[in-house]
Formats: structure tokens, C-alpha cells, sequence
């Protein structure tokens, strides 16, 4: 399992403990990490401390490919549907596994659809990397159909969610959620006018701003720079 060295100036991911790991204070040998102490001494005589890695040191190191859904926007979704250790959830539109991979964390199963070849690989392999075993990767089209049922949630990250509101209904349970994630509002406008016509209440539609502090001594002011604006968020529940 990976490991992270820790001080207050910074923290290292250290993907593979069973090689030997070369720091500004020097090389610390795999052995190093097996210390029950959590401190592994350098070549050059200096101890470091470390730990086993959070989920979030990993996730954070995963393949990236495709624009993914950032994390603020996964929180909202997370927060406002209240998916947790019983829920299954469809994540369709897989990209690089940047949801899949976060649902996958907190969630008792995960299926994940991606039709391009290339994407589902690549979440494949991330699946792999972080050791979600209660991940289901499919190279499947959303568009044909949705093979589970009875499913908590149904994430849509794709172009036209308004052509998957048929599977959609018949694969969530009464009173399941139907999320779509767009870049677009002219793609909300479209969902808003078909959705109409399907048992679905309309719950809100949303975005999430970040924005971060810088806090040095007596400077504190927010960031220059802040992550914005990145899509909508439009929540639905099957009656």
C-alpha cells in the first residue's frame, strides 16, 4: 500500500514502499517503511515521518484523461442526494473515473458506463490503482439501455441526457435520484422541456463556486485566482 511522508512544510506520496525512495534529506531504503514507529531515517541520518496513504492521496495521483467532474462539484452531488454505504449508483459517461472512483469510496456499488474503448480503460486502470473492488467498469452505451435495477442513483455526464430518460426510470428505484452534470445551459433547457414528460420531480439545479484564502501572518485575503464556474448540476427524483 502506498505511503505518505509527513512534515509541516509538506506532504509526499510514495506510490511504491517496496523501492527505494529518494528525498531532499536523502534515500530512504523499503525497508524504512515497515518501521512500527512510523519514522524511516534517511541515507543521510535524517527520520521522516510517515503513514499509511488517505484515499485522497491517491485519488488525487489517478491517470487523468477527459475533463472530469471536479471535486466541488462531486461534493454537491454527494451532499445533496445523501449516497452512502447502502446505495447503488450508475455513474454514465465514465470519462477518466473521476466520479466513478470517488462514488466507489463511500458507496456499496458502483457500475460505470463508458462507450469509448480508450476511457474505459483508462478507468479501469484507476479502478485498479485505488483498489475499488466494488467498482462494475462496462465499455457500454447508456443510449441502449441500462442493465441494473432498483438503483439508488443515476448519474448522467453525456451530451444528450434527455435520450436516456426511459432507462433511466425503469433502472431507479421510487424516489431514486437522476443527476445530470452539463456544460451547457442550452443541454439544461433541453432536459427541463423532456423531462416533463416522465415521472420526475424536479428538485434543483445548481453550480459550485470555490474559492481559497491565502493566510500568511497578517495577510488574508482571497486567492487571485478561484475555480469557478464549471457546469450545472440538475437534480431529479423518480415518483
Amino acid at each position: 500500500m502506498a505511503k505518505i511522508l509527513l512534515s509541516t512544510e509538506k506532504i509526499v506520496f510514495v506510490k511504491n514502499p517496496m523501492l527505494e525512495f529518494n528525498t531532499e534529506r536523502g534515500m530512504i531504503k523499503s525497508k524504512e517503511f515497515k518501521n512500527k514507529n512510523g519514522l524511516a531515517k534517511t541515507s543521510k541520518g535524517k527520520k521522516l515521518k510517515f503513514a499509511e496513504s488517505f484515499f485522497i492521496d491517491s485519488y488525487h495521483r489517478k491517470k487523468r484523461g477527459p475533463q472530469i467532474i471536479t471535486p466541488k462539484d462531486i461534493g454537491t452531488i454527494i451532499t445533496e442526494t445523501g449516497l452512502g454505504k447502502s446505495s447503488r449508483v450508475l455513474d454514465a459517461g465514465g470519462g477518466s473515473g473521476a466520479l466513478s472512483c470517488f462514488l466507489a469510496n463511500i458507496c456499496k456499488e458502483v457500475y460505470s458506463y463508458e462507450i469509448r474503448k480508450d476511457f474505459f480503460k483508462l478507468v479501469e486502470e484507476n479502478k485498479k490503482f485505488l483498489g475499488l473492488n466494488n467498482l462494475t467498469v462496462k465499455n457500454k452505451d447508456v443510449y441502449a439501455g441500462i442493465e441494473e435495477k432498483e438503483l439508488d442513483a443515476v448519474i448522467l455526464d453525456i451530451p444528450e441526457p434527455w435520450q436516456v430518460l426511459k432507462n433511466a426510470e425503469k433502472a431507479l428505484k421510487l424516489g431514486g435520484f437522476l443527476v445530470s452534470y452539463q456544460t451547457s445551459v442550452v443541454q439544461v433547457q433541453r432536459l427541463f422541456k423532456e423531462i416533463k414528460k416522465k415521472p420526475f420531480i424536479f428538485v434543483k439545479t445548481c453550480e459550485t463556486l470555490q474559492r481559497n484564502w491565502k493566510i500568511e501572518g497578517r495577510v488574508v485575503r482571497p486567492e487571485i485566482q478561484m475555480l469557478g464556474h464549471t457546469g450545472w448540476i440538475s437534480f431529479f427524483r423518480k415518483v
